[in-house]
């Protein structure tokens, strides 16, 4: 991690150098622009004096950001008012800082960029694929972390589908970080998130006066991903307008921002995402089928956590030392019975949800070892663990009162139907293959316990 200060004050100097030293940056000073001229050096964050003896620390900004778009600068001045902060921002400055300051301030400005810079070293290409989204042994995340590697150099669209908390972002982060982009920007749009009528000037940008509000000119997402990748996140819940100009974008690799009259070439891989199914959005005439197939290149389709929790374990335990540092707990043994009964939730929610409850017992833990307590609503869980088809069943726990064997038998035979019907890719002829039972014999079981 490398930081640059530039400042013609003594003092200030040597106490930004110790904060940033303790912090584990690698220290360059400058104490002029022309002194700054002499080092062509990449940072990760920047300290500028906007008063310097040759200039204004302003115009330092953008020169920095040419080198790394990603750094984090903080403008220095005595003489702080709002016309000189505005136009440090309007640089790329993130903010700036008022003399004399508190060393606490900058402390945590400083932890922050840290943290930051720590994250996104853990999604380099060394390590990206064992990031707890992708981490396990199973066939079915084995075969997504070598379609990764398969398609990540060839520069094409890619559309990746799953559920909620199968680690979709993540896995467009991967792809980009073995491309040939991988030392551009990687801009990330959900567009759920964004109100249907500003996402269009988000992504393709406006120029001062296009429409009430616009004060100034303002460079879009897909401008901002020149040379690098696009996640398109919820590409499903883009409105069709906006699906046309993202198609003729696609087509012709040219942006005409709001109330532009010119237009923009902008080299940019695509990358999409969703959790709907957009086959069946097209058949409803809520999406373009032509975009469908220009996004669709490659399909990496994530799983679902409940088809691969052989997985489990390992996620478990990736997870529980993330949360053991977080909160400073000394747990050093996962109970099994923990595992199993992990491995019995429908973990809708999928990673999401496993670390959440992860985190719930980590919080609540009172000794070295992770466990089930009784926060954890244990009464209502029943596992079963077919090891074998051929051999007879072990009855662990049986209850102390009578039971409906009628009702119990029924309750294991719709937990098979359902658990065949997900593994068959809710594909009936292929769980009654599963099964080794007729396509009638499985439809008439699983009406009398499902309806569609």
């Amino acid at each position: 991690m490398k930081a640059l200060i530039v400042d013609d004050e003594q003092s200030i100097t040597e106490i930004l150098s110790i904060l940033l030293e303790d912090s584990g940056f690698e220290i360059e000073k400058a104490y002029s622009i022309q002194d700054f001229q002499s080092k062509n050096k990449i940072y990760d964050i920047a300290f500028i004096d906007i008063r310097l003896p040759d200039g204004s620390g302003i115009d330092i900004i953008p020169q920095l950001k040419q080198r790394n778009p990603d750094i984090q600068i903080f403008m220095i001045t005595a003489f702080a008012d709002s016309k000189t902060a505005v136009e440090a921002l309007k640089k790329g400055a993130s903010d700036y800082i008022s003399k004399p300051f508190e060393v606490s301030d900058i402390k945590n400005l400083i932890n922050n960029v840290k943290e930051k810079l720590e994250i996104e070293k853990n999604l380099d290409n060394k390590n990206i694929l064992e990031e707890q989204f992708l981490t396990g042994k199973s066939k079915a995340i084995q075969l997504v972390k070598k379609t990764i590697k398969k398609v990540a150099p060839y520069d094409i669209n890619i559309l990746i589908t799953g559920e909620t908390g199968t680690g979709k972002e993540i896995t467009a982060k991967a792809i980009h970080s073995y491309s040939n982009r991988k030392n551009k920007p990687f801009i990330a749009v959900n567009c759920a998130a964004i109100p249907a009528d500003l996402l269009e000037s988000e992504l393709f940008g406006y120029k001062k006066g296009a429409f009430t509000g616009a004060d100034k000119d303002k460079k879009g997402l897909i401008e901002e991903a020149n040379g690098g990748t696009l996640f398109l996140d919820e590409i499903g819940e883009m409105p069709l307008p906006l699906q046309a100009k993202l198609l003729r974008f696609l087509e012709e690799r040219k942006i005409r921002p709001l109330g532009s009259t010119k237009e923009i070439e902008v080299d940019v891989r695509i990358i999409s995402a969703t959790n709907k199914d957009l086959k069946k959005q097209i058949e409803k005439g809520e999406f373009r089928e032509d975009l469908y197939y220009r996004l669709s290149t490659i399909t990496i389709n994530l799983p679902p956590l409940r088809e691969r929790k052989e997985d489990i374990p390992l996620l478990v335990e990736q997870i529980l030392k993330e949360l053991i540092k977080k909160y400073n707990k000394e747990i050093k043994k996962i109970d099994p019975q923990f595992i199993t009964y992990l491995k019995t939730l429908d973990l809708k929610g999928n990673i999401r949800e496993l670390k959440n409850i992860i985190e719930k017992a980590v919080i609540l833990s009172e000794d070295e070892e992770l466990k089930l307590n009784e926060y954890f609503e244990i009464n209502s869980l029943n596992s079963i663990f077919i090891d074998d088809t051929k051999s007879e069943f072990q009855i662990k726990n049986f209850p102390e009162d009578n039971m409906d064997l009628k009702q119990v038998m029924d309750n294991i035979e719709k937990s098979i139907i359902r658990y065949a019907y997900e593994k068959a890719g809710k594909v009936k002829s292929k769980a009654a293959e599963i099964l080794g039972i007729s396509f009638r014999e499985f439809r008439y079981r699983y009406d009398k316990y499902f309806k569609d």
